[in-house]
């Protein structure tokens, strides 16, 4: 049989292009659960949607603000992208938030009479908050849950929140980067299918109080992934930074890696001694000099003097609490 060694040739340089295609695009990770050393809980690929949306918005930005579970190896389940009271707590009042349509251009806009104040304290002061998260908060004082962020995903807003306390007061603020892709910390972005989003976080209050590298902040969910390997603590800190934040066409065989959050993270008697200091990231990081919820009031954020604030990883942590004790 005589062979066409040209076609032969033509025939490995297609499949050896298209093995190189596919490579680039592979998700596969480096390493296996079994390789990770940490104290966190390891699950991998997506998780099962549970509900498919919490929260609806007339307004062409919106992304599904869905929830899900996810087994790890023992079996414990884990809801993604995390716990949280969206359903069932006050909703922070709009400083600015398209979907209800309240979108001031100016502060000088905003009525702060009509704003409700939260009593902890009844001889205490009257505070005033004003708070950007990207994507959603929830405002604990001295332990009591005093409101949530009324648009958990998008489009961006920005809240007002009152409470009357005395001092000294702890502030906690449990912080969620919300997901598309459940389970693996990533949305639809920039052309990729899994390309992680970033959080973020500023506040100011009416008694000189802001965000800045003083307060403490604990990851307790990292996705997705890659490879396990680069995953580190020291102490309490939970160190991510040495994972590749790339986005890729598909990444449902990648990891995250889950936390306990201490029953009484946001009681004053918590101790977060040990916790890591927040992390603080420019405006060009966070990237809010197109939204509207942030710029309109800047006096109240950057202008305040507050800085935005994380973990030591602003793109891979999803689930951050943060807190200060204001003396």
């Amino acid at each position: 049989m005589k062979f066409n060694f040209n076609l032969l040739f033509l025939i490995g340089t297609i499949l050896c292009s298209a093995c190189k295609e596919s490579s680039t695009k592979s998700s596969a990770p480096i390493s296996e659960i079994k390789d990770y050393k940490g104290t966190g809980s390891i699950t991998q690929g997506l998780a099962e949607t549970t509900v498919q949306g919490i929260f609806t918005c007339d307004q062409p930005r919106t992304r599904v603000v869905a929830m899900g579970e996810i087994k790890d190896q023992s079996g414990k389940v884990w809801i993604v992208p995390a716990q949280n009271s969206f359903t069932t707590a006050t909703k922070a009042s709009d400083l600015y938030n398209e979907c209800n349509d309240v979108t001031p251009s100016t502060f000088s806009d905003v009525d702060l009479s009509s704003i409700p104040v939260s009593e902890i304290d009844p001889e205490g002061e009257i505070i005033t908050g004003y708070l950007f998260a990207d994507n959603y908060f929830e405002f604990y004082i001295n332990g009591q849950l005093i409101a949530v962020d009324p648009a958990p995903y998008t489009p961006f807003n920005s809240s007002v929140v009152r409470f009357k306390v005395n001092k000294p007061y702890t502030i906690a603020v449990k912080l969620i980067d919300w997901e598309e892709n459940l389970g693996l910390g990533s949305e639809n972005l920039q052309g990729k299918s899994f390309q992680p989003g970033d959080g973020g976080f500023i506040a100011s209050f009416s008694d000189g109080t802001i965000t800045n590298n003083q307060w403490k902040a604990q990851t307790f969910y990292a996705s997705p992934i890659k490879d396990l390997n680069c995953l580190s603590e020291v102490g309490e800190k939970r160190l991510s930074t040495n994972c590749d934040e790339t986005g890729v066409d598909d990444g449902t065989t990648f990891y995250g890696v889950h936390w306990e959050i201490p029953s009484n993270s946001f009681e004053t008697s918590f101790d977060d001694s040990n916790w890591p200091n927040a992390t603080t990231y420019t405006e060009e990081i966070i990237g809010v000099d197109n939204k509207m919820a942030y710029m309109n009031f800047i006096e109240k954020f950057k202008g305040a003097g507050a800085e935005f604030i994380w973990s030591t990883n602003v793109v891979l942590d999803n689930e951050v609490i943060v807190r200060f004790t204001v003396e």
